[in-house]
């Protein structure tokens, strides 16, 4: 291999790396959105009403 090869092939990989570290400086800058809550659950209103108890919007609407 010539020398102007190797110089080519470190020259590339130390390119990677700093744009890498580069890249990882830039984005700790952005902050992240809170954890996601999903939805209830579709099987937790068959759970309440096999337990007897009412569902959470009816009980809201009598207070």
């Amino acid at each position: 291999m010539s020398m102007w090869v190797v110089i080519g092939i470190i020259v590339g990989v130390l390119g990677i790396i700093i744009s890498n570290i580069m890249l990882l400086k830039y984005s700790a800058k952005f902050k992240m959105p809170k954890a996601y809550t999903p939805p209830d659950a579709p099987g937790k209103k068959q759970a309440e009403a096999a337990k007897g108890e009412e569902p959470e919007h009816k009980r809201a609407d009598q207070d």
